[in-house]
């Protein structure tokens, strides 16, 4: 009897410790906790510039969905963060964009001109 309880044990600790040992991350799910959630968080969005308004500070944008605002793919018009964004592009351009709820006010916090 002490015989097979040696051998089941030796099998065992032979299956289990190259789980352990290997540096595979094949069974690791990298789709989901902080890294993924941050990643999330500054995705950028296709856009389309329509309209610049230097006298408000907004451009409106075609954009595509906002995850993180969880708005669908619309025309909208957005406060730029920086007033330097309303000088780097131009009606027609197409753009990737991150937008924020800051204080209350949909802003373009991310703008980067496609070519």
């Amino acid at each position: 009897m002490k015989k097979l309880i040696v051998v089941v044990v030796a099998l065992a600790a032979v299956v289990t410790v190259p789980a352990f040992a290997d540096g595979d991350m094949a069974g690791m799910n990298l789709s989901s906790g902080p890294s993924a959630t941050k990643a999330a968080n500054t995705a950028l969005t296709d856009a389309e510039v329509r309209k610049i308004d230097p006298a408000t500070g907004l451009i409106t944008l075609k954009h595509g969905a906002l995850e993180n605002l969880g708005m669908p793919p619309m025309t909208m018009a957005f406060k730029a963060k920086d007033p330097g964004m309303l000088k780097q592009v131009r009606q027609g351009d197409k753009v990737k964009v991150r937008i924020e709820n800051v204080n209350g006010t949909l802003t373009i916090v991310k703008l980067d001109k496609q070519s």
